[in-house]
Order: structure tokens, then sequence, then C-alpha cells
């Protein structure tokens, strides 16, 4: 379980999710890891950057350094990550640091990589967040602008599907159905009015079926994942316990609910559903709700 005390320092800078005008990084901070399809190290400056220029990344280690921006309309593949890209360059698996800058409040970052895959970590968001808390959040003078929805908006792919509702403020609510018991029937909702991020949702790591990891590894995913960067889960319980929380995979869900959702900029007023869903369909419902921006 995460340590209450831990939750309290990062309260003061999650509230500028709630916050009217947009918000960046007070300091720069770097972080180096391992990706976890590509298994390659790489290191990640985030940074500072200015009003309306919102979160994007720069490839440093490709010829004119390409900037890709966090936004819908550079989303390029799904499979088991959110992957954005411009032109020739890629970045893939942005889903946990956007999730943190968006739960922490943060609209504006420039985030330039040496690679083109963001690096693990230890499978969740906590790293990102508690260096975006020890770095500060600085408010900016432009407001921030949010889309409200008023009128449902679905998508389905057999009986999984994502839906936006309108609501008076912004709520995510996930549902997961897994035939191994230690997983099973979990659902888990969120508010960002009532719970910080950093505490509730930015410490539940990715998590995996052992019956399926050599599969993966054939089709080259997965090959940075360890016991030490993910939660492993076969029949007869889970590889590497402890949980962080008893439901910490729904929880894992919705941390990359919440990083697809950036790329439509703030997070929508709006309770957000999704069961059984995925990168594809969450990015679909970001694109979705984009045509209303």
């Amino acid at each position: 379980m995460i340590d209450s005390q831990s939750v309290q320092t990062l309260s003061p800078v999650n509230l500028a999710l709630n916050a009217s005008q947009q918000h960046t990084l007070t300091a720069e901070f770097e972080r180096s890891g391992i990706g976890l399809h590509s298994g390659i190290p790489v290191r990640v400056r985030v940074l500072p950057a200015e009003s309306g220029q919102g979160r994007y990344f720069v490839r440093v280690d490709l010829p004119g350094m390409p900037v890709i921006p966090a936004q819908v309309e550079s989303v390029s593949q799904t499979v088991l990550s959110t992957e954005l890209g411009q032109g020739d360059a890629r970045v893939r698996t942005v889903e946990h640091l956007l999730a943190a800058l968006a739960g922490m409040g943060v609209d504006n970052a420039r985030i330039e990589i040496d690679g083109a895959e963001l690096p693990l970590l230890d499978g969740s968001a906590l790293g990102w967040v508690e260096a975006i808390a020890q770095t500060g959040v600085t408010p900016q003078a432009a407001p921030r602008h949010c889309l409200t929805v008023t009128e449902p908006v679905w998508i389905h792919q057999g009986d999984a599907f994502v839906a936006a509702l309108p609501a008076p403020e912004t709520r995510l609510t996930y549902g997961i159905d897994f035939a191994v018991s230690a997983i099973g029937n979990q659902w888990h909702s969120w508010s960002p009015h009532q719970e910080d991020f950093g505490g509730a949702i930015a410490p539940a790591r990715t998590f995996a079926l052992a019956e399926q990891i050599d599969q993966l590894r054939r089709n080259g995913l997965i090959k940075g994942g360890s016991l030490d960067n993910a939660l492993v889960c076969g029949q007869q319980g889970w590889l590497n316990p402890p949980l962080r929380f008893s439901n910490e995979p729904v929880r894992h869900k919705l941390l990359d609910l919440v990083g697809d959702l950036s790329l439509i900029g703030a997070l929508p007023f709006a309770h957000v559903l999704a069961y059984k869903a995925s990168h594809h369909l969450h990015t679909q419902l970001a694109q979705r709700l984009a045509q209303f921006l």
C-alpha cells in the first residue's frame, strides 16, 4: 500500500489541476530508464514551456530535432501502448508521463528524449509525479481551455466500450474483467476534485498475464519488461506481490486513460466510462471529443 505521508507531499502541486489558468513546470527535471517494448536505455528531460504551447516531445537524437505534439492528431499506433508520430519521427509509450503531467495540472511542457520510447521506470506514473512535485508547478497568465461534454459520446468494440457523458465535473470510471481469479472483475472511479492523482492513481503499475509473456516477446514486445517494473499474474496468483492497492490493475488502466485523454489538452468536464477498453478505444474517444474543440 502507498504511504499516506508521501501522498500528502504531492497534494499542493495537484491543486493546479483544478485551476482556471494554464500551468507549466517551475524548472526542468531529468529521468532515465529502459523502454518497456524496446528494452533500450533512454534519457528524458522535461522542461517548462510557454503558454499555449501544450505538451510536446522533441527527438533530440534525430537530425533537426523533430517536434512531436502530444495531440490526438499525432497518434500513429496503439498496440499495448500509445505511440505518437510526426513525419518519420516516433515516440512510444507516452501515456504514463502524459498522465502525470495532466494529472498534476501541467498544461505546457517540452519533453526532450534521446530515443523512440519513454522509460518505463517502475511501471507506474509515480516517478514522474514525484519529479513534478519536487520541481514545482508555476501558473501562467493564459486561461486553460476545457472541453465541456453536452451530449453522450459512445464508442464500442464487442463488449468493450468507452463513453463520455455530460457531468458537472470531471470523473473517470473504469472496469476490467479477467478470467484469472487474482484480478477478476474490478471497478474504480476517480475524480480530480476529490482525490489527488499522485496518491490515488499514479502509483498503480502496469500488469501482464504470465501466460501471455512468451507470445508477446516473440512478437517483439515487452523486451524491457521485468518483475521490477510490471506486475505479473499467473493462474495461482501474483508472481511479485504485494500490490500497492487491492485493485491496482484497474487503477493502472485508469492511469492509461488519463494519459490518452490528455491528448485533447485538459481533461474534459464529463463522466468518462470505460470497460475492458484499450489504448485504441481511449484514443478513438479522444479523437471524437477533439472534434468539439
